[in-house]
């Protein structure tokens, strides 16, 4: 398994692939989950393997928005089931990747702790002090696409998701659960304000 050579064959489909109008689900968003999989695996005593197959299943589980809107994940086990055999990757290693990109589909389904730290790291925004600036690039991409047609619909979905989400790994309970909490009763707020 070559996972550099995997890694920058995706990136360059991505950077060059996405439309303009995924504000959201871009390169930026695949970096920004990559970085905080990696983060969050440091917890854990993972193996090379396991943490080259998360890497993988980062910059792929989103990467099905090449090529559909809709059903984006099992889009991307497509693209990584035609690439990664050319980077040595067998047909388990590729499953194992498929499986971590399955899991993160909403509703999230983790069914081990590489599929926790994968669908945590996909949502770990909700959590951080960039909360609000990065969802507004979401915002703009769900009514570009007709998923909400204004901010009130967008901070009620909002709402909806953020009470309904979970976190699975002990650390984004401890420090991402809090700070989303923080969040939600701000758009509550302005939900109040702007009826």
């Amino acid at each position: 398994m070559h996972q550099p050579a995997a890694e920058m064959h995706i990136l360059g489909k991505l950077r060059h692939g996405l439309p303009r109008t995924r504000t959201y689900h871009n390169f930026s968003h695949t970096l920004d989950v990559y970085r905080s999989a990696i983060a969050l695996a440091m917890q854990y005593d993972l193996d090379e393997e396991e943490m080259d197959l998360l890497r993988t299943a980062a910059l792929y589980h989103d990467s099905g928005f090449l090529i559909q809107d809709h059903e984006h994940e099992m889009a991307g086990c497509i693209i990584a089931r035609e690439a990664l055999p050319q980077f040595g990757y067998s047909e388990t290693q590729i499953q194992r990747v498929c499986d971590l990109v399955m899991a993160t589909k909403l509703p999230t389904d983790p069914k081990d702790t590489l599929g926790m730290i994968l669908c945590d790291a996909d949502l770990d925004y909700l959590g951080r002090s960039d909360f609000f600036r990065i969802g507004s690039t979401l915002y703009h991409e769900f009514k570009h696409y007709g998923i909400v047609k204004d901010e009130r619909d967008w901070n009620e979905l909002q709402v909806r998701f953020m009470e309904s989400q979970v976190y699975y790994t002990p650390i984004s309970r401890a420090e991402r659960e809090p700070v989303k909490q923080v969040h939600l009763l701000k758009v509550k707020a302005w939900l109040a304000e702007n009826p």
